[in-house]
């Protein structure tokens, strides 16, 4: 059964403002076994250690070829670019503003 490796650039944390770290592009290797519940502890485990392989890359392209190297197939997800409309410091007092 071949790996399946999603590639993606994450989303912003919650907790920052900026957005200087967000050029990174990671490389996850999807689960190929169901997760198992142990009914004495009640952990979640799996006898898949592949799904912990997490690797950051610069650049999309760059992590594209290390997984074709690999041979891995692809699940490549395209970030939503965040649309930005500049509006005044007036606008915030607006008569027709929505709440």
């Amino acid at each position: 059964m071949a790996t399946v490796v999603r590639i993606f650039r994450p989303a912003k944390n919650a907790m920052q403002s900026g957005r200087g770290t967000l050029g990174t592009w990671l490389l996850e290797v999807e689960a190929s076994a169901p997760v198992a519940n142990d009914g004495l502890m009640g952990w979640a485990g799996s006898a898949d250690t592949a799904k912990q392989i997490r690797l950051k890359f610069a650049t999309r392209e760059e992590a594209v070829s290390y997984a074709k190297r690999q041979g891995w197939t692809i699940r490549l997800s395209e970030p939503n670019e965040r649309s930005i409309r500049p509006k005044s410091y007036a606008e915030n007092f607006a008569f027709n503003r929505v709440s």
